[in-house]
Parts: C-alpha cells; sequence; structure tokens
C-alpha cells in the first residue's frame, strides 16, 4: 500500500498493473523530453536578437514540425491501445466473485459457491488493533487465490460507487441496474487497499476495500470454514 509522502505509485501487484506502469514511464519520458525542448526554444528566443529567414518561412521546417508530433502521438497511442485491450481480456476465470456496492460498505458473493457470501464493513477507529491501518480495514476481507485469473462483477444498488484497488490496476464504476467485469490476476500473496472511487455520499470515504491473495490450498481451507459458519 501506499507510504506517508509517497510520489510514485504503488508496487504492482498483478501483470496489468505492471503494464500500466510502464507505459506511465514511457509517456512520461516523452512528456518530459518535448518540455525540456520547448524550454529550450522559449529561452533561445528570448536570449538572441538573431534571426534566420530559413526558420521563419521554411517548407521544410513545416514538414518536420507536422510530421514529428503526428510521430510521438503514435509511440503514445499503440501501446496505451494494446493496453486498454488486456484490460478489457477476460479468458477463462477460475473464479468469480460479484462486488455489489452499497451505502456505505461492500458485500461479496462468490457465485461458484452455493452459499458463499458476507457484507464487508470498515472497522472503526476504536477497534482496530496494532498494525491496522485506519480507515483501510475492514471485518471481512475479499480473499482469493494467487496466480488464478479472478473476474469481479461490479455493480450497485443504490447510487454510484466505483470498486478500485490500485496495486492490482483496478478502478470499475458500480452502477445501479448494470452489471460491469474486471479481470485481473495477483502475482504474489499480501494483502491489498482500495477505497470506494466515486463520490457516493456522506461516508464515501468509510467503505474500504480490503483483498487478500493467498495460495490455493489456503483459499481451499478459508472457503471451507466459510461454508461451515453459512
Amino acid at each position: 500500500m501506499a507510504y506517508p509522502s509517497q510520489v510514485g505509485f504503488q508496487d504492482a501487484a498483478s501483470p496489468l498493473m505492471e503494464e500500466l506502469l510502464h507505459f506511465h514511464d514511457h509517456a512520461l519520458m516523452i512528456i518530459f523530453l518535448i518540455s525540456t525542448f520547448v524550454l529550450y526554444i522559449i529561452l533561445a528566443m528570448v536570449t538572441t536578437k538573431l534571426t534566420n529567414s530559413y526558420i521563419l518561412d521554411s517548407q521544410e521546417i513545416e514538414i518536420i514540425w507536422t510530421v514529428l508530433p503526428a510521430l510521438i502521438l503514435i509511440l503514445i497511442a499503440l501501446p496505451s491501445l494494446r493496453i486498454l485491450y488486456l484490460m478489457d481480456e477476460i479468458n477463462d476465470p477460475h473464479i468469480t466473485i460479484k462486488a455489489m456496492g452499497h451505502q456505505w460498505y461492500w458485500s461479496y458473493e462468490y457465485t461458484d459457491y452455493e452459499d458463499l457470501g458476507f457484507d464487508s464493513y470498515m472497522i472503526p477507529t476504536q477497534d482496530l488493533t496494532p498494525g491496522q491501518f485506519r480507515l483501510l480495514e475492514a471485518d471481512h476481507r475479499m480473499v482469493i487465490p494467487v496466480e488464478s485469473p479472478v473476474r469481479v462483477l461490479v455493480s450497485a444498488e443504490d447510487v454510484l460507487h466505483s470498486w478500485a484497488v490500485p496495486s492490482l490496476g483496478i478502478k470499475m464504476d458500480a452502477v445501479p441496474g448494470r452489471l460491469n467485469q474486471v479481470a485481473f490476476i495477483a502475482s504474489r500473496p499480501g494483502v491489498f487497499y482500495g477505497q470506494c472511487s466515486e463520490i457516493c455520499g456522506a461516508n464515501h470515504s468509510f467503505m474500504p476495500i480490503v483483498v487478500e491473495a493467498v495460495p490455493l490450498t489456503h483459499f481451499e481451507n478459508w472457503s471451507s470454514l466459510m461454508l461451515e459458519d453459512t
């Protein structure tokens, strides 16, 4: 998760988030080079009184500063389109989970099981134990197996919500009456935190998302215990 005064993104916990980080670095470098070049031209124009008629009126220069920006846009657009298609790609998920947004908590339903579902509420500050994070801990975590394709069906019961976990590269709107889907693969075990990223009302900042990625055997044990409790 993020730490105080962090400037960059959270560490990637899924292949999709790794691709997004690579694209961010790629686009940022292009923007940095363009900004540096423009700043140099501005300083050169301000600090010198020399003029060159070839630069002021030249067909070749016109062609260069028309074609060059188009090439730069292509260098940005092609990787961006590739990642967009990867984000929409859902191939044979091993498990499907339905995340339903409410005012102001999340409920999860494991559709591959008959009666496996629960509500996830934020743990109040006075009930936190040492090591837990304020406004981010939930009483029930969404547990998933590591290195398994997971599909999440996202919707809402009352108002607009948004199911977002930055380290997994996920942000999907929860719209009442509409079923959106998003897929991801957790590449390593861990606990990943997120929050509702849509202004959904007075307690908007009090509906955290906690995803716990565990090995498959641990996930099977957890699901068996949850089914016994229900």
